[in-house]
């Protein structure tokens, strides 16, 4: 079945960089669009970013552009999320998903659409 292994999550300042890392097992990997999610203590699980099964084509939340970045290794079967000028409002664990559906036209943000996701790294931003 798909296993997918988040790492890289730890407590940093307010400014830092921290890069997460989400590595997939048991499917062919660059047939799935993959997105990067984050739930925060009592709020709902919110879309940061989506890159598309080929890597071409990649989609943000309004709260991460410019800030975060995300890519895929196809070769590897890896997924990464760069993020720079932390805050304290990055401050939730931070998930990896795969899409439910195979070499998807369009990039998926709803939850919904995910099949399968990583257990799920914790990231604290301290003030």
């Amino acid at each position: 079945q798909v296993q997918l292994v988040e790492s890289g999550g730890g407590l940093v300042q307010a400014g830092d960089s921290l890069r997460l890392s989400c590595k997939a097992s048991g499917s062919t990997f660059s047939l799935y669009a993959m997105g990067w999610f984050r739930q925060a203590p009592g709020k709902v699980r919110e879309f940061l970013a989506t890159i598309s099964w080929s890597g071409g084509t990649t989609y943000y939340a309004d709260s991460v552009k410019g800030r975060f970045t995300i890519a895929r290794d196809n070769a590897k079967n890896s997924l990464s999320l760069q993020m720079r000028s932390l805050t304290p409002d990055d401050t939730a664990v931070y998930y990896c998903a795969q899409d439910d559906m195979r070499q998807r036209l369009g990039l998926p943000t709803l939850p919904s659409l995910y099949g399968h996701w990583g257990q799920g790294t914790q990231v604290t931003v301290s003030s």
